[in-house]
């Protein structure tokens, strides 16, 4: 007498079950991964956002250190004008980086200006000293760059000599323009300054023959 097999297939509760459990071991797979790749992105965004902020640091205190005692322009017909500064606005005369070079002085600006966000930009101008017109000076002519964006808030810093050759206090402006500062600051708050901080930067001036006796305005620090 055969002995009737005991074996069966799944039942279509059983295979529903197993479907579900599936799916629900897919989405959370699907959700750790997606979890892993967004934290990896934003890392990534930030590890960017860092050396943004370092290369420009590093720019800027190499332009500001570098800057010359060179007139640029006129003011009336007798005194030169070689420096620039209040506490969105710089104008100075300095050499270029060599990859950046094509010879000679160049007349920078940099320019704390409102950007599309809301926020401000810093914003960085050059052009050839030789053939430089303060008042009729080309646009086309210009080398500009946003440098960095996404600032809250910022402001040019200056400290100088006064009369009698004493070191006066940070001021946000740069009264005679035939002379430069002894020192520059640069101060910005970031918009993302929870994750990135910006440090505080006085720049020396390695060339201050023009630094004679003056002294900045505004308000001191």
């Amino acid at each position: 007498m055969r002995m009737r097999s005991r074996q069966r297939g799944f039942s279509l509760l059983e295979v529903m079950l197993a479907i579900l459990l599936l799916g629900l071991l897919l989405a959370g797979a699907y959700s750790g991964i997606t979890s892993a790749v967004r934290s990896m992105r934003s890392g990534e965004a930030v590890i960017e956002r860092v050396d943004k902020v370092r290369t420009v640091q590093e720019f800027l205190r190499h332009q500001i250190s570098r800057i010359l005692p060179f007139p640029y322009a006129q003011q009336g017909t007798t005194t030169p004008i070689v420096f620039e500064g209040d506490a969105k606005f710089m104008r100075f005369v300095a050499p270029m980086p060599g990859y950046l070079s094509r010879g000679g002085a160049y007349v920078q600006t940099l320019t704390l200006a409102q950007g599309d966000d809301g926020g401000m930009q810093l914003v960085f101008t050059s052009t050839l000293l030789n053939g430089f017109n303060k008042d009729k000076n080309k646009a086309s002519e210009d080398s500009t760059v946003v440098l960095l964006d996404h600032i809250e808030d910022g402001t040019f810093r200056y400290r100088g000599l006064n009369q009698q050759g004493e070191l006066m206090k940070w001021g946000d402006g740069w009264k005679d323009s035939t002379t430069t500062p002894l020192l520059v600051g640069v101060d910005l708050r970031l918009a993302d300054g929870r994750r990135i901080q910006w440090p505080q930067m006085e720049i020396p001036l390695m060339m201050d023959v023009g630094a004679r006796r003056s002294g900045p305005t505004g308000l001191s620090r």
